[in-house]
């Protein structure tokens, strides 16, 4: 396993639609592992590929410790309510953390990195932070989409 650099924003390979997983090999699998040891060395509660220069559809999610999930291809299929919570992202600088309305429940269809299919419903933190994930495989930083000071 190997600590990948995380990419800043103003990066261009930050704002591009990442491309679907079609091999489940070795070395998605050595990506995933990285990513996974990148999110640890970093604090972080989720990574995208993007976000470490790899331009595929593959997220990691930790919204608890010890809790981690692995979703190449993901899509929400579906969701509902909202909520408004305080969002941060490991390739923005933290001075731009701001208000997010996310949805409080959805669900999600992924592959492992076998290529099984999965399927995940999520609510309130975990349903944000897979928003948030797979926000980056659009190209989509949460600060696009931060509520405005003094809207709400």
């Amino acid at each position: 396993m190997a600590i990948r650099n995380i990419f800043q924003e103003g990066e261009p390979i930050l704002r591009k639609r990442a491309r679907e997983v079609e091999v489940f090999d070795a070395r998605l699998h050595q990506l995933i592992d990285d990513m996974i040891e990148t999110l640890h060395t970093s604090d972080g509660v989720g990574l995208a590929a993007p976000q470490v220069g790899i331009c595929k559809r593959v997220v990691i999610i930790e919204p608890t410790e010890g809790d981690i999930t692995e979703m190449v291809n993901p899509v929400i299929v579906s969701s509902s309510g909202s909520q408004i919570g305080l969002e941060g992202c490991l390739s923005v600088n933290s001075s731009k953390n701001g208000k997010v309305n996310r949805p409080s429940r959805l669900t999600v269809e992924y592959m492992d990195r076998f290529g099984n299919k999965k399927s995940m419903t999520a609510t309130d933190w975990t349903a944000r932070v897979i928003c948030h994930e797979t926000d980056h495989l659009d190209g989509i930083l949460f600060i696009d989409k931060k509520i405005k000071e003094g809207k709400r």
